[in-house]
């Protein structure tokens, strides 16, 4: 049932799209521009980085997702002590069989909460390399692989930098978003009042689809269209960002086929079986801006990662926007 329903009946794409939007956002009032990044990263099978104060939501998110998905949840509280095993798991000496057993660590879930990641190691930290780019962990020598969807969302906090560790750019790279939730406007927190003083409501939170179903969505998303004229922009997107006299890293190839993959997942939401040139320029600063490095002259200057990526979207012409005949 996984793929099938998908590609057999058009709107059941939108209708679970539309089921997994609604049900999270029964959770998380007030922010369907976050819902629809996070849905957006599930289905382009990439990663989240959520940078924002305490107590907005970060946590909740994450459960309600992995609760809507009849997914796995896994929770990592990262701190200066955590070490590479309490993320991946370690093997544990059994006497009784004279052998050694395997204990999964919490990344062995389909969604995957690294909190505070900025506050372990380095060390601790690259434990979820290879997790988050390969979907799988290496112990041993022995490698295990992760259960596909697999979506970590990663948090840190903003105004606190005392005992963090700054992410390295490599790690950074490995995450298709960065976004924020954000404080709700007055309508949302008197709804956030009202709905949550007397009961969890992640207690009411029920599973929409399946994880098999999930798959389905980010099968169906790789097969939508992108013209070529499209690809010649994302590229020249790409080189703007390096020529750039206020970036001193632009985006890295890696960068330019995230970009391509997460406007594909935003054109199917769309209920487009095409990318069109808005696609990117919507995603195109959650997806860019903590990839590009800027200048120190850039950085004395107050600009900004979201500044200049405007300034390049602005600059580069767009392809003009053509429907495709098929979406074969």
């Amino acid at each position: 049932m996984a793929t099938q329903p998908v590609a057999e009946r058009p709107d059941s794409f939108n209708d679970l799209h539309r089921a997994l939007a609604r049900t999270i956002g029964e959770v998380i009032q007030g922010k369907p521009e976050a819902i629809d990044l996070v849905l957006l990263a599930l289905i382009a099978e990439g990663h989240i980085l959520v940078e924002d104060v305490p107590g907005v939501g970060k946590t909740t998110l994450a459960k309600a997702l992995a609760r809507s998905i009849d997914g796995e949840y896994g929770r990592i509280q990262f701190t200066p002590d955590l070490l590479p095993s309490d993320v991946v798991g370690v093997n544990v000496w059994n006497r009784a069989t004279g052998e050694f057993d395997f204990r999964r660590g919490p990344v062995f879930a389909n969604v995957v909460l690294a909190d505070e990641i900025n506050r372990a190691s380095p060390k601790t930290q690259s434990a979820l390399l290879e997790a988050m780019a390969e979907r799988q962990v290496t112990i041993d020598g022995t490698t295990r692989h992760l259960p596909p969807p697999f979506l970590v969302i990663a948090t840190q906090n903003p105004i606190e930098n005392e005992g963090t560790y700054p992410l390295p750019e490599s790690q950074l790279d490995r995450f298709l978003l960065k976004v924020s939730v954000g404080y709700p406007d007055r309508e949302a927190e008197l709804q956030i009042l009202s709905s949550h003083g007397d009961r969890n409501l992640l207690d009411d939170v029920r599973p929409v689809v399946t994880a098999a179903q999930v798959n389905g969505l980010a099968a169906a998303a790789r097969t939508v269209h992108i013209a070529p004229s499209l690809q010649g922009y994302l590229v020249d997107l790409a080189h703007a960002t390096r020529q750039h006299p206020h970036v001193a890293v632009g985006m890295s190839p890696r960068a330019t086929l995230a970009l391509q993959r997460v406007a594909r997942a935003r054109a199917a939401t769309r209920n487009r079986t095409f990318v069109t040139p808005d696609d990117v320029k919507a995603l195109a600063i959650p997806v860019l801006a903590h990839r590009l490095l800027l200048s120190p002259a850039a950085r004395a200057a107050q600009a900004s990662p979201a500044s200049v990526i405007a300034d390049v979207l602005a600059q580069v012409p767009q392809p003009e926007a053509r429907p495709v005949q098929s979406a074969g």
